[in-house]
């Protein structure tokens, strides 16, 4: 390695690191239009002097539901005041007085007053500015599930939604997001709340390897000096973060590896910065996968990754003879355990020239088997007397 090539204590690559928090707002909004055009939709009636509508925002996470309508309610601060939209993240703010005091905040552009212990005061205060503004008020309840768990959802919906009823200001929207596609949001509403809560349902699907790849190099090229990471390593990246269908996984993986380099002080991100940092990163999604298996799914897993490990074939039937050596599994029951290991993402069954599939794991043998509460034993050395 050259001198040349080294970085300096004073040198970085990164151009503008902010790009890579998941905080950052990109100047295009990728692969979301249809998204953007559905909520603009439901804002559009506020600047006749009508009411907002009200969405719910489904989707598994790491597919720019959050980003989406931050980049919404940005631009439509920019062009109106005839709409006041509010953003509350609900794993922070779950009780009813945390969340009027975060739509204070936004509405007033000022804390409410330390005196406003009482939700009333705080409703009054966000309704008066409504009404002075003559602005119709769109609140974005992010991660809504939590106050289900918290108990408070349909009270804060109930109370959001009748803002009309007690004070004179024109309906307000609500949009609710989840990542949790098991939960139906407009179900868990009580019929009280349902008689005025008609969401539209806007649906978010992950991206894929194309489309996350496009993302990722927009993010490169803002926040990286050129030359710092290949077309290959994002590639490569970016087939990491379709695999895992979050694409907040693609972009903290792009900025772990540059740091990597960093640290080392090297110009360029080579193969091993990509390998190391995806270790570290995709190993809680990983963890979290493992911990849905039943005990047999876990079970046969485990043999795969020793299986992978040592070097053995990986032949869905040669997988299939070792575990059963081990394992009470039989053939159809083994089909299912592993279809189900394919279906959520922690192998892949490639199709063979002629018949059968191959098993290849997408995570590091060792990964795999620590998620699966076991160690792998280290890989067998082949003695001389074998190779003969």
């Amino acid at each position: 390695m050259t001198h040349s090539s080294l970085l300096r204590s004073d040198q970085t690559l990164f151009r503008d690191p902010d790009v890579f928090e998941f905080t950052y707002l990109p100047d295009h909004l990728h692969h979301r239009d249809a998204q953007v055009r559905e909520l603009a939709f439901l804002l559009r009636p506020a600047l006749r002097g009508a009411s907002t509508g009200s969405a719910v925002l489904r989707g598994p996470p790491g597919t720019g539901k959050t980003t989406t309508v931050r980049r919404v309610f940005r631009e439509v601060r920019e062009e109106t005041r005839k709409i006041v939209p509010v953003y509350v993240n609900c794993r922070h703010d779950r009780t009813a007085l945390a969340v009027y005091r975060s739509i204070f905040a936004q509405v007033c552009g000022c804390p409410a007053p330390s005196a406003g212990r009482y939700l009333d005061e705080i409703k009054q205060g966000i309704a008066a500015r409504l009404h002075d503004e003559n602005a119709a008020l769109v609140v974005c309840l992010d991660d809504a599930n939590y106050l289900i768990a918290a108990g408070t959802y349909n009270l804060l919906l109930y109370q959001l939604l009748r803002l009309y009823e007690k004070w004179d200001v024109r309906k307000a929207g609500v949009f609710a997001i989840t990542s949790d596609l098991a939960l139906n949001l407009y179900a868990e509403a009580d019929p009280s709340v349902r008689s005025v809560f008609h969401p539209t349902e806007v649906t978010f699907w992950p991206y894929t390897k194309t489309e996350v790849r496009e993302i990722l190099t927009d993010r490169a090229r803002q926040g990286l000096y050129p030359g710092v990471i290949s077309k290959v390593l994002l590639d490569r990246i970016a087939q990491i973060a379709a695999d895992e269908q979050d694409v907040r996984i693609g972009i903290d993986l792009l900025r772990g590896a540059v740091q990597r380099a960093e640290r080392d002080g090297r110009r360029r991100v080579g193969p091993d910065d990509v390998t190391a940092a995806a270790r570290v990163i995709t190993a809680p999604s990983l963890r979290s996968r493992a911990v849905e298996l039943s005990a047999g799914e876990r079970a046969l897993l485990s043999r795969i990754a020793e299986r992978s490990r040592e070097g053995r074939e990986m032949t869905s039937g040669a997988v299939f003879e070792a575990a059963r050596e081990y394992l009470p599994v039989g053939k159809t029951s083994y089909h299912e355990h592993l279809n189900h290991l394919a279906e959520i993402g922690i192998v892949d069954l490639v199709p063979r020239v002629g018949k059968g599939r191959e098993v290849r794991l997408r995570y590091d043998a060792g990964d795999v088997a620590a998620a699966c509460g076991v160690r792998t034993k280290p890989a067998k050395t082949r003695t001389e007397h074998e190779v003969s």
